[in-house]
């Protein structure tokens, strides 16, 4: 009667998590999925693209570690071509993913779980399957011994099991999350079998297991990497793959700098090249090759959150420590003589941490960002609440004497004097000193303004530009003055933000909170993002976090480009529809053999 009455109650318990949860093929973050369950592809894919030919792509500095996991070494660019995760983004849709090792998701009603059905068909490259214990494997592994962003990014999961052969669960903590289902999707899956008797810490050479559509070819260390294209990948018939991966091999080759690149590249040594800086787009891609057609030189719309590129100044260091300091120093970038000058008008200033999106801050706050705010008055800039942030501006003459007036009143302020010609804290007699770190040489011509500016206020300005390894090591470790540093937003910000302005992170060698942030406030406001119940809670939480971090002026902003400058030799085809956020290069574009056939005529003539 016992055993009976057992049975029954799991039953009862079984139904009733049944009801209490809902099934679906994908997750949507707070809206409806625009794909139904029975669709056949993406709308920016051609599902009939022809397969076949060799890219030949470019990378810069070199690499020493087929491992991406970790924070030892230097990766090779590339090598997430070769792991499936739980589900796969859709790049025409914000915050919405779709089944690729999972064919179903079942979330609970109150997210405090995600539980997912892998598909049974799913193959690691040397054959074996897929299973729930690799999940469950790999979700462990990569915050025990992965990379420090791991650990915070998945801060909030307290478990994965397995439920079966082809069942993992995972059950969550602390407050209610809408993200974490999404987080769990992106989860990169690896194999158990391979990993568990080796060093997962340490840089290795050796190509490693995957279930992705590309696994290792060729690797010439530090060089140049070969991806092959698997061609009995397993998922390669699934909707989110149809029509993409079309190219046989994938080739990158190591450049010392972007400069020398350019020039390979005009030389045919490989296919497409994307241009991130305004002048050389506007001056060095006139040559013959784009003359006659041979090479197409586009910039394409591209919808993604342009983020915040910034000069960043590391808190750490006692004389960044009062914002008015930093405030200050940014008066001495003067963005409108560069643009001019140096961009041929090509950017727009950033002025917000979330530009290009709707999650930027814009005139003063609404009342759902002051319902968040209100709270914190005394912990945060008085401006939050009475202006309008704006970048410092000046008349592009490149005389910006307002602007170096303007720091001066504010150094002045803060307790810096200039003394015999130096500027001096006048508490603790320090001269001010400040070390540029680069790593790209393009940048100096940028900087050598700024230290211009930086010098007619007494500050011992330099600029030192080093190589690829001791660039990432000196970050990771925290060992910079002021640092050109990068963070990219979604449509979806959540946990990662805890990476980039968290306290817990600040400390932590290999986090992105370079700056060094470790500020309770915006730890609350970091917090409503991540908790929030509807997207405009996050909406609003977002444009919150936003003005705060202006506000204390922790970093110098850049610039931005709304489109994507490519140029590429012309072989190549593309789907009718390109995708909303991104380029989709790599996974849509396909090598169309009448203009492969054309080029090399057309080459064979000119030579």
């Amino acid at each position: 009667m016992r055993a009976v009455l057992a049975v029954a109650l799991a039953l009862s318990s079984f139904a009733a998590q049944a009801q209490n949860s809902r099934t679906s093929h994908g997750l949507s973050l707070f809206g409806d999925l625009k794909y139904p369950a029975d669709f056949t592809h993406f709308d920016y894919v051609n599902p009939v693209a022809p397969k076949g030919g060799l890219v030949r792509m470019e990378a810069t500095g070199t690499f020493d570690t087929l491992n991406p996991f970790v924070i030892k070494g230097n990766s090779a660019t590339g090598l997430g071509l070769m792991y499936d995760s739980l589900l796969e983004s859709a790049r025409d849709e914000a915050s919405a993913e779709y089944g690729l090792l999972v064919e179903r998701a079942e979330v609970a009603e109150d997210l405090s779980w995600v539980g997912f059905d892998l598909r049974s068909g799913a193959r690691w490259h040397d054959g074996q399957e897929v299973t729930a214990n690799d999940v469950v494997f790999s979700f462990d592994l990569l915050k025990a011994k992965g990379a420090p962003f791991y650990r915070f990014y998945y801060a909030n999961v307290a478990e994965a099991r397995a439920e079966g052969p082809h069942r993992v669960r995972f059950s969550f903590k602390g407050r209610k999350n809408r993200e974490l289902p999404m987080i769990i999707g992106q989860l990169a899956i690896l194999p158990k079998h391979y990993w568990q008797d080796r060093d997962f810490e340490g840089t290795t050479l050796e190509p490693p297991v995957g279930s992705g559509p590309y696994r290792i070819g060729k690797v010439d260390p530090g060089r140049s990497i070969t991806y092959e294209r698997v061609r009995d990948y397993w998922g390669r018939d699934l909707p989110v793959n149809r029509g993409r991966y079309n190219f046989d091999r994938l080739r990158y080759e190591y450049y010392r700098d972007r400069t020398v690149a350019l020039e390979a590249f005009k030389a045919n040594a490989f296919d497409f090249r994307r241009e991130s800086t305004a002048k050389v787009w506007a001056t060095q891609y006139d040559f013959p090759a784009i003359r006659k057609g041979l090479v197409i030189k586009e910039a394409l719309p591209d919808g993604s959150p342009t983020g915040m590129q910034s000069f960043a100044f590391n808190i750490r260091r006692d004389k960044f420590k009062d914002r008015r300091v930093r405030q200050a120093l940014a008066q001495t970038f003067d963005f409108e003589w560069s643009n001019k000058n140096l961009f041929f008008s090509q950017y727009s200033r950033t002025e917000s941490y979330f530009s290009n999106s709707e999650l930027a801050s814009s005139g003063l706050p609404d009342a759902a960002q002051l319902k968040l705010l209100t709270p914190l008055k005394g912990q945060i800039p008085d401006e939050v609440f009475s202006k309008t942030y704006q970048a410092p501006k000046t008349d592009g003459s490149g005389k910006s004497r307002r602007n170096l007036r303007l720091a001066k009143r504010l150094l002045e302020a803060a307790g810096w004097k200039v003394k015999d010609g130096r500027l001096t804290n006048q508490a603790s007699g320090e001269a001010m000193q400040i070390e540029i770190l680069l790593v790209q040489q393009g940048f100096e011509r940028i900087v050598a303004p700024m230290v211009r500016a930086m010098e007619r206020l007494g500050v011992a300005a330099k600029v030192r530009v080093i190589d690829t390894s001791q660039y990432i090591n000196r970050v990771r470790d925290f060992d910079f003055d002021l640092m050109v540093a990068g963070w990219g937003q979604s449509l979806s910000p959540g946990n990662e933000q805890r990476d980039f302005w968290g306290s817990a992170a600040a400390d932590r060698p290999g986090s992105r909170n370079y700056i060094g942030i470790k500020d309770p406030a915006i730890d609350k406001l970091i917090d409503h993002i991540i908790f929030a119940d509807s997207r405009s809670e996050l909406v609003a939480a977002s444009r919150a976090l936003d003005r705060v971090l202006l506000w204390n002026h922790f970093v110098i902003p850049n610039w931005h480009s709304r489109n994507d400058r490519i140029a590429y030799w012309n072989r190549f085809s593309r789907p009718a529809v390109k995708p909303k956020y991104g380029l989709g290069f790599i996974d849509t574009w396909w090598i169309d053999q009448g203009k492969e056939a054309s080029l090399a005529e057309a080459l064979k003539k000119g030579k």
